[in-house]
């Protein structure tokens, strides 16, 4: 009789159900702090960036323009990529914000 009630899930049966998910919790959790957590702190961190971005800042864009911004606006950029040269871009285009004094030429 013990032997069948082992076999229908008894007591021993609910243990084994919860240490069959414990790899599959484990595996998220390690995913998530590898991977998910960074990402969404990168993505803050550009928000922050492109909340911070003022008149002159020197930027680089995702297609690799370099120029001075010349006017911020809700969701464009105006950025000055050579004297008397102007280009509107979407504001998320903005990669990084360089140093003042990084470009020379213009």
């Amino acid at each position: 009789m013990d032997f069948i009630s082992k076999a229908f899930g008894g007591a021993d049966g609910a243990q084994s159900s919860i240490m069959s998910f414990l790899p599959l919790i484990l595996m998220f959790a390690v995913l998530y702090f590898s991977m998910i957590r960074p990402q969404m702190k990168r993505q803050k961190e550009h928000r922050n960036m492109l909340s911070a971005m003022a008149k002159g800042d020197e930027v680089v864009t995702n297609g690799g323009i370099v120029g001075k911004v010349t006017k911020v606006t809700d969701a464009y950029v105006g950025v000055e990529i050579s004297e008397g040269t102007e280009i509107t871009i979407q504001k998320a285009a903005v990669t990084t914000i360089l140093p003042k004094g990084t470009i020379k030429s213009l």
